[in-house]
């Protein structure tokens, strides 16, 4: 099977966005060959509060599972879920100085997308063994 390219941003949490530190939290990947966009989001509420102790975890978490949904697309994104993948990507992928944020986009090569997805989230995402 030949290798698609894909593109692909990291999640952060930055608590405090003068300081420019940040958590990684999750992924997004899309695949227009494979009509593939999706989020997967893997906070580590510990690590967060070590990081930043007073940061609202809840909060966090509520506006992380926001982007899974806009990768999914549909009434439940709102009116961003009716536009395309691609749109949608790139929506996500915009600067933004908020508390999330998502890395500049990156591009790679993959054979199967949603395996491509589990290793940028072990890689990138899970803590370190």
């Amino acid at each position: 099977m030949p290798a698609n390219s894909f593109e692909y941003a990291i999640i952060r949490v930055a608590p405090r966005v003068e300081r420019q530190e940040f958590l990684n939290a999750g992924a997004v990947l899309w695949c227009p060959d494979h009509d593939f966009l999706e989020a997967r989001i893997e906070l580590c509420p510990q690590r967060l509060k070590a990081f930043a102790p007073t940061c609202d975890i809840a909060l966090i978490e509520a506006h992380l599972k926001v982007i899974p949904l806009i990768c999914k697309g549909g009434n439940d994104a709102g009116t961003i879920g009716a536009m395309t993948q691609r749109a949608r990507f790139h929506w996500l992928v915009a600067s933004r100085s908020t508390i999330i944020q998502l890395s500049p986009p990156h591009a790679g090569l993959c054979e199967n997308p949603r395996a491509a997805l589990d290793d940028l989230i072990r890689k990138m995402v899970s803590p370190p063994i």
